[in-house]
């Protein structure tokens, strides 16, 4: 395998006629790792992900092959690996295309992952909205089965997998490993206390780990390719391909794959650049709930350590682009009034905090804000900062405290407008 930058790994097969058939992927090195990992023991596929340094892909990016090794090495109970395919954060789209365009790199690296966790129950959880892909999903599952990779025996080797396809409902909520776990448990879906973690009580309370699609899309290469390989891409710390979601005012928007730590600058060139050359404003190294960043940061390198020293994070690297056209707050209020939507209700920080968040911000692109406005979004996000049940209402606080620390003139300028054009607020203080 070449180790040049721009040579795909994760999205070689995506061009292929169709590439989400068996018979394309077995042509294209398809199911060769799966053979190599099963030859091995649970303990050295373990130790192989551990040593290329391969990171979650899913937002937080903690190590995989040490989430793996949290799971018990004794099969006294049984042992589940789910897959989290609930794609709901905003501007995040690179699980989808993947298991439309290349099911098979899925399915092969969640039978080596549940071979290295000693697992032998697979739920994949896809977000109940992605019809085409579920269904996608679904047939590859069936044509593995035909194959004799998935049942019992497989291979030969003596293990045995069973994989489900389960369908979400549509709550952004389940994208939070826990609240996926009760949903997938057939209860409403809401964040559990934690701990315990799922490693020692998750699906049905039993061992379990939850990985996103592109971080198990991403094994059966490291097998094949070994640890030196992998360790090409990308950064010592954050090693790898990475897919980056780049959406919003770019010519050309879509999935582009390159090592981690490349930089908006060089993904702009990728996507044709800024669309119709209007400059660049600010844009989310990670989705939505990731701070914002703005034309200085430009040359941040959009790895794992890169962006929090920036004062952001990798998120999921859905790269979404806003030129000098759109209004920070009239953007920062959409994403609340999602956030606001998709609370599960649960713990009061978030539920009555994003509540008011979003009613305060419709307030001021109505033109009706005052300045105090402004340190009443900041109180109530200190008061939803940690203090929430899961992430999800630190990730509602995100863009308001960013769009504020960077664009405070355009949220005063919506006080001082309205001022303007309401004389009884002229010189009120």
């Amino acid at each position: 395998m070449s180790a040049d930058p721009l040579t795909p790994v994760l999205t070689k097969r995506w061009l292929s006629p169709q590439s989400w058939r068996l018979a394309t992927y077995e042509k294209l090195e398809g199911y060769t790792a799966v053979r190599k990992a099963l030859a091995g023991t649970p303990e050295q596929i373990v130790q192989l992900i551990k040593d290329a340094g391969l990171r979650g892909r899913g937002g937080a990016g903690f190590p995989a092959g040490v989430k793996w090794s949290f799971m018990p090495s004794d099969e006294d109970k049984p042992h589940y690996l789910v897959i989290n395919a609930d794609e709901g954060e905003p501007g995040t789209c690179k699980d989808i295309p993947l298991m439309m365009a290349d099911p098979h790199s899925l399915i092969e690296g969640c039978i080596i992952a549940s071979y290295a966790m000693r697992a032998h129950q697979c739920f994949i959880y896809v977000r109940g909205e992605a019809l085409h892909p579920m269904r996608r999903l679904q047939a590859a599952v069936r044509e593995a089965y035909d194959a004799g990779y998935l049942g019992a025996d497989i291979l030969g080797s003596g293990f045995d997998l069973d994989i489900v396809v389960h369908a979400g409902a549509g709550a952004y909520i389940c994208g939070e490993e826990t609240a996926l776990l009760d949903s997938l448990e057939g209860k409403r879906g809401q964040p559990r206390l934690k701990p315990p973690f799922p490693a020692a009580s998750g699906l049905y309370a039993k061992p379990t780990t939850v990985n996103n699609v592109e971080t198990i899309a991403t094994v059966p290469y490291v097998v094949s390719g070994g640890v030196d390989w992998f360790r090409t891409m990308g950064s010592e710390k954050s090693p790898g391909p990475k897919i980056y979601s780049i959406s919003g005012h770019v010519e050309r928007p879509g999935q582009y794959e390159a090592p981690l730590g490349t930089t908006l600058r060089e993904l702009l060139d990728l996507a044709g650049g800024m669309k119709d050359g209007i400059p660049l404003k600010f844009w989310t190294p990670g989705g939505s709930s990731t701070p914002l960043f703005t034309a200085e940061h430009l040359d941040v390198p959009l790895d794992f350590e890169g962006a929090a020293e920036a004062g952001s994070m990798l998120g999921t690297t859905a790269v979404q682009v806003f030129n000098e056209t759109v209004s920070v707050p009239w953007a920062v209020m959409k994403w609340t009034q999602f956030y606001e939507h998709e609370s599960c209700g649960k713990c009061t920080p978030c539920r009555e905090g994003t509540f008011w968040l979003a009613k305060v911000l419709e307030r001021m692109v109505d033109g009706h804000g005052t300045e105090e406005d402004i340190d009443t979004l900041l109180d109530v996000c200190d008061n939803i900062l940690g203090r929430a049940f899961c992430a999800l209402g630190d990730g509602a606080v995100s863009p308001i405290t960013s769009g504020i620390k960077y664009f405070r003139d355009e949220f005063l300028a919506l006080c001082e407008s309205n001022r303007a054009s309401s004389p009884e607020l002229v010189g009120a203080s």
